[in-house]
This record gives structure tokens, C-alpha cells and sequence, in this order.
């Protein structure tokens, strides 16, 4: 799994117990898994379509950093397949897991559109 953003766990993400609000986690997953669909998939028309099962693990505290790993799974015709997992960064203890999200890219209608993409690409890559 590569761990790609960090996160601080600042007040504003809290609960009512002190500990990371799992909307506010999601919400980090949501995004950061969108980028690396978008970038990967070259087109910004690109949604989330589902995610299985949500398993919180455990939680984080004010102060705290997290990381979020993502892997590919597979490449469809029209999305890609990603796992997530999300980790305290000092103590490295997994926090929450979601095994399949699905990324789809969109036409300008709104309609998924072939993307062509069948592996990862990185950035070095693209400019030989």
C-alpha cells in the first residue's frame, strides 16, 4: 500500500468524545481518492460510485497524524477499482479499512465514458 497524503487532526475534525469524527474521515478518504482516480484517469469528470463495507478500526485524537494508503485493484472500461487504508503515522496502528471504492469517469452528459487506462501510471512516465 502506497501512502500518499497526511492529515493533522485539528479541533474542527472532532466528535462530541474528542476523538475523529468518521464523516470527517470519510470525507479525507473521498477526496484524496478522487484525486488519484482523476490523475490517474486523466479527466476531471470523475465520481465516486461505491465503497464496501466501512470498517473503523480505531480512531484518532487532536494532534494526531494520519495517513491514507490507496492501492489499485483493477482498471474497468469506465472505472477503477481502489482499496484504502487509513493509519495513525507515529503509532502506525490502522485506524479504518475499506477494502473496494469504485471510480468512474463521466462524460459531459454525466454518462460513463471508456477511459482507456489499464495500469497505473506515474508522472515520470507520462513525460518520456
Amino acid at each position: 500500500m502506497r501512502f500518499h497524503t497526511r492529515k493533522w487532526i485539528k479541533p474542527e475534525d472532532l466528535n462530541p468524545n474528542g476523538t475523529l469524527f468518521g464523516g470527517r474521515l470519510l470525507q479525507f478518504i473521498d477526496e484524496e481518492v478522487a484525486i488519484y482516480a482523476i490523475i490517474q484517469l486523466e479527466t476531471a469528470r470523475t465520481v465516486t460510485k461505491y465503497m464496501s463495507e466501512i470498517d473503523f478500526i480505531s480512531s484518532a485524537k487532536q494532534g494526531d497524524i494520519i495517513e491514507i494508503g490507496i492501492d489499485v485493484l483493477k482498471f474497468g472500461n469506465t472505472s477503477m477499482t481502489l482499496t484504502c487504508s487509513v493509519r495513525n503515522k507515529l503509532t502506525r496502528k490502522t485506524i479504518i479499512e475499506i477494502d473496494k471504492i469504485v471510480m468512474v469517469s463521466l462524460d459531459e452528459n454525466g454518462q460513463p465514458k471508456k477511459h482507456g487506462k489499464t495500469e497505473i501510471e506515474y508522472v515520470k512516465d507520462r513525460l518520456d
